[in-house]
């Protein structure tokens, strides 16, 4: 396992740790992932590089990461069954869409501070 799988892999686990309706207020207990695509694409740039892409789904847009030549959808579990990715290159504007700059402080902070305290 390579570095960067670890590093996702932990970031995931960050995230699962830090969502909540201060970053989206699609959150709910039983589906935490659900509307933090967006800013979480965003944070996971802040924190990892990489790119932002976009596939469409019913509810509209859902954004994802593209690191080191892989594809990553942290917040694929918001979705009851598979999507299928048209890995559309998109950006950081375009991921503000679906957030705003307090949800994308408040995630990004929490982040950050779960990434300081495991060092």
């Amino acid at each position: 396992m390579t570095n960067q799988i670890i590093e996702i892999e932990g970031l995931l686990n960050i995230f699962k740790k830090t969502w909540s309706l201060s970053s989206s207020s699609l959150w709910t207990v039983d589906n935490p992932a659900k509307g933090q695509c967006g800013v979480t694409a965003l944070v996971v740039i802040d924190v990892l590089g990489g790119e932002i892409f976009k596939t469409p789904t019913p509810d509209g847009w859902h954004f994802y990461n593209k690191i080191n030549n892989n594809y990553y959808d942290f917040t694929e579990s918001q979705f009851p069954t598979k999507i299928e990715y048209l890995n559309k290159l998109s950006n950081r504007e375009e991921a503000f869409t679906v957030t705003n700059e307090s949800q994308y402080s408040y995630l990004k902070q929490k982040v950050f501070h779960h990434i300081d305290k495991e060092s």
